[in-house]
């Protein structure tokens, strides 16, 4: 067995533990972190499998934006969970471990990297897989990449409109309409001559 096969099976056991406990775990702040070990432990695979793009835009997007946002989410909603309220501290045991087996993995790569780079002959193109990626999506990918875009602006705009439509029986305010207020309009200055009450006796 090499080295490579074994970080395999170790990176497939810890993805397959970690996508069990997101599914078994009734702390929904466990349930979250194992979710980031499982994503971290495929992007480890697909470095072996040399996917380097799907593997680095897998840990930016969903481990370094996505999952730590549904984290601070989970931990922001009122779950009525009384060890929610007690801070970061409770979640540290976990926290460690899942850090500790993905600095594990991250030093297996690293290994398998330098391994590699030491044994694998030169590649003569001199392209890696994310040029290959790039060159195929500018060049013949192009109209369906501009549609893809397009489908997602679109959707974009779709949101922004839902959010911003009317609804009657709601009080919300104009900003605009605000601003455009002449104040001589809003306010009337009475002008009302003093009266003097009358003093009880003691």
């Amino acid at each position: 067995m090499t080295f490579q096969l074994l970080c395999f099976y170790v990176f497939a056991t810890a993805a397959t533990l970690a996508a069990l406990g997101v599914i078994t775990l009734r702390n929904p702040v466990h349930a979250v972190l194992c979710l980031v070990l499982t994503f971290f432990s495929t992007a480890a695979i697909w470095l072996l499998a040399e996917a380097e793009f799907l593997a680095v835009a897998l840990v930016v997007v969903y481990v370094g934006a996505v999952m730590v946002l549904f984290l601070f989410v989970v931990m922001m909603l009122d779950i009525k969970l009384e060890p929610l309220r007690e801070g970061f501290i409770r979640y540290l045991p976990v926290g460690v471990v899942v850090a500790a087996v993905m600095l594990v993995e991250m030093l297996a790569l690293i290994g398998v990297r330098a391994m590699a780079q030491a044994q694998a002959p030169a590649n003569p193109a001199g392209d890696s897989n994310i040029a290959w990626l790039g060159e195929a999506l500018f060049t013949r990918f192009l109209l369906p990449f501009e549609i893809a875009a397009l489908i997602l602006t679109v959707g974009i705009v779709a949101a922004v409109a839902l959010t911003l439509r009317r609804r009657t029986g709601v009080r919300h305010q104009d900003p605009a309409r605000q601003v455009a207020v002449d104040p001589r309009t809003r306010v009337r200055l009475v002008k009302m001559a003093a009266e003097r009450g009358q003093e009880q006796a003691p």
